[in-house]
């Protein structure tokens, strides 16, 4: 699975990330209270879409030069 849910502290309510531990490009989608992250393709595209105002789904688009 390409998102990995991240840890949301219920008792502050705070999302912590240790940027240290992560390689590469990285976007972090949040919606109604829970955290995703997910890395991006060193070529393509990734759209996060919407509907309502809510995240509906996360579309990777890969391609590779030739």
């Amino acid at each position: 699975m390409r998102l990995k849910d991240i840890e949301i502290d219920p008792s502050t309510m705070r999302l912590e990330i240790d940027i240290m531990e992560l390689k590469g490009s990285f976007a972090i989608v949040l919606c109604e209270g829970k955290a995703k992250l997910t890395e991006l393709p060193s070529h393509g595209e990734t759209k996060i879409i919407t509907h309502q105002g809510k995240v509906k789904r996360v579309k990777f688009d890969e391609g590779e030069d030739f």
